[in-house]
């Protein structure tokens, strides 16, 4: 019996993301899944995804099983097999002799078939159990309890503890073990329904009046999403976009992937955007997502990149541990370690300075990161403000208020989604990702 696509698809993505830290997401969208039925690249997201978020689980249930310690296996061999225990303890619709013959003959295809009789040893070993794949969590679980049991590293749940309580930290930890709810930005009632009319069913979104979510149905398969004329985009960061609000000069520092470049392009058609990323194929890629005629692309880093113009509008939305999106980028949470931080707010400091002095006066800028660790957030803010005096902070419930008079906010209270003066969605308390942002207007 022949290896599936979608599993041989899982496997070498995740072996792509494990040596090569390659994100899970975007190999999903690449040209190589292209070619997949959509049966096969819903299995395929479903393999993937599901051995990144339970990883550590999957190894202490392999581990007990295992006559060898998993530091001692080829990572050909440990990804086989996660790959297995995942589909026996989670999918029980995978028929079990299909998920073991599959993952050994994966064994052979990676040319390493001294293995074979070891990974049937231990998948043999797998039969008849099961795991509770729910990601929901006993209200008296302790922190290295609530740590295992939502397979999240330890030192993380404890951080989250102490920044915002254990019951926050359970909610955030349930959040990141379910499969995301897929959002879009569609202003046009048009676009919405010809969506629609392709098999996917939407509906309202839960943040913005703009928003919509899907329900059902592929979108990656519809002319409006192969055309650009839709975006997968989360709920958080279409509302970090519309803080920016209007502007004639619009600067968006780190542009890719573009989404929030999309938005304001859409937002402000008379404006002129310039779109900075560091990556020529990530500038590329934006070009693809952002076709708008008002919108520039530089490929350059903005730390060096010369001061001679002045935007009334800039959007400074750096690169960051991503720690609130965990339910997208799950693989982030075995990859990050707490002395990425200061690495992290030095380079987003230098980033968030240099972008204010491109900022008019009288003119605002939006910093935002989807991380929710005060070191990239608040610690960066301030430090920033500090160097520069130039700057007024501009409590956020400002624009959000401008925003909710608008009709564009459709979540009621506008308090919950702040702390302090600044923008903070925390997975699971909101519907969505976990975002921040604060407005600075040049004095």
């Amino acid at each position: 019996m022949a290896i599936s696509p979608a599993r041989i698809a899982a496997f070498d993505i995740l072996l792509r993301v494990d040596q090569q830290d390659a994100y899970a997401s975007e190999l999903l969208h690449a040209s190589a899944c292209a070619e997949l039925s959509t049966v096969d690249h819903g299995l395929a997201t479903e393999l993937v995804m599901g051995v990144l978020r339970w990883r550590s689980l999957l190894d202490q249930q392999i581990a007990a099983r295992s006559s060898l310690k998993l530091s001692k296996l080829d990572p050909e061999v440990l990804t086989c097999l996660r790959l297995a225990a995942y589909q026996l303890l989670y999918l029980n619709r995978v028929p079990q002799h299909a998920a073991v013959h599959e993952s050994v003959e994966l064994v052979k295809r990676a040319r390493k078939r001294s293995a074979v009789p070891f990974v049937n040893a231990v998948l043999r070993k797998f039969a008849g159990s099961a795991a509770d794949p729910s990601g929901k969590h006993g209200r008296t679980a302790t922190v290295a309890e609530l740590a295992s049991s939502s397979a999240h590293p330890q030192w993380l749940v404890e951080r989250w503890t102490q920044l915002f309580g254990l019951s926050v930290t359970r909610q955030i930890c349930n959040y990141d073990q379910q499969v995301p709810v897929t959002s879009i930005s569609v202003r046009d009632p048009a676009v919405a329904s010809e969506v629609e009319s392709q098999g996917v069913q939407l509906a309202a979104g839960n943040l913005l009046a703009s928003a919509r979510r899907v329900i059902a149905g592929d979108l990656t398969r519809t002319q409006a999403f192969r055309e650009s004329r839709v975006a997968i985009q989360d709920e958080a960061s279409q509302l970090v976009a519309l803080l920016v609000g209007k502007g004639s000069r619009i600067l968006d520092c780190c542009a890719a992937p573009g989404g929030k470049t999309r938005l304001l392009a859409d937002r402000n058609p008379d404006a002129s955007i310039v779109a900075v990323e560091l990556h020529p194929h990530r500038a590329r890629l934006l070009r693809k997502l952002v076709p708008a005629k008002n919108v520039e692309i530089i490929t350059a880093d903005i730390r060096t990149l010369p001061a001679a113009e002045l935007f009334d509008r800039v959007l400074v939305d750096v690169p960051c541990s991503g720690t609130g999106t965990l339910a997208r980028n799950p693989e982030i949470k075995w990859r990050f370690k707490p002395d990425d931080l200061l690495d992290l707010q030095a380079r987003q400091s230098a980033i968030l300075q240099s972008a204010m002095q491109r900022v008019a006066p009288g003119g605002r800028l939006v910093y935002s990161t989807c991380s929710l660790e005060p070191e990239e957030n608040q610690g960066v803010v301030e430090s920033s403000l500090l160097a520069d005096s130039s700057f007024r902070q501009v409590d956020t419930r400002e624009p959000l208020r401008q925003l909710n008079s608008q009709g564009e906010l459709a979540w009621q209270g506008i308090d919950s989604l702040t702390s302090g003066p600044y923008l903070r969605t925390l997975p699971g308390v909101h519907p969505c990702d976990g975002f921040f942002a604060t407005v600075l207007q040049k004095v």
